[in-house]
């Protein structure tokens, strides 16, 4: 099947999914049980904010929901590395990049905040050290 021909998720869809994974993990299981494409699904809030379950799961420090999608197929990131203390990966980002301290997620929301919603101090002072 080409990319032509793969039929897009509708957009009320999406949206409520991406909106229900900052809080909702009942929601978010109940809907990508009825879809599992949502899973890596993103949501444009305008002005080239572009959001992922994931992405909102790991702003708002919801631990559940992101375990949960990661367990579906989600794609890790940074920023839910920061959040899920997973010091391993934000350390190879870092060693990379050590500008990547500054990056910034969905809705302009710095990797530190991430890391301070997922309650780790460890990850939280690595970023402080090298901002």
């Amino acid at each position: 099947m080409s990319l032509e021909e793969k039929e897009r998720l509708p957009e009320e869809m999406v949206f409520e999914f991406v909106k229900v994974s900052h809080g909702g993990f009942e929601r978010v299981k109940e809907m990508l049980e009825q879809e599992p494409a949502l899973v890596n699904a993103c949501w444009n809030w305008g002005g080239d904010d572009w959001e992922t379950a994931l992405g909102a799961a790991a702003h708002t420090g919801q631990k559940e929901i992101a375990e949960y999608l990661l367990s579906h197929g989600a794609r890790m990131d940074l920023f839910c590395a920061a959040m899920l203390g997973k010091m391993d990966i934000v350390k190879a980002y870092i060693a990379d990049d050590p500008a990547v301290v500054h990056v910034k997620g969905p809705h302009g929301i710095p990797l530190i905040v991430h890391a301070k919603a997922g309650g780790q101090e460890e990850i939280v002072s690595l970023i402080q050290e090298l901002m």
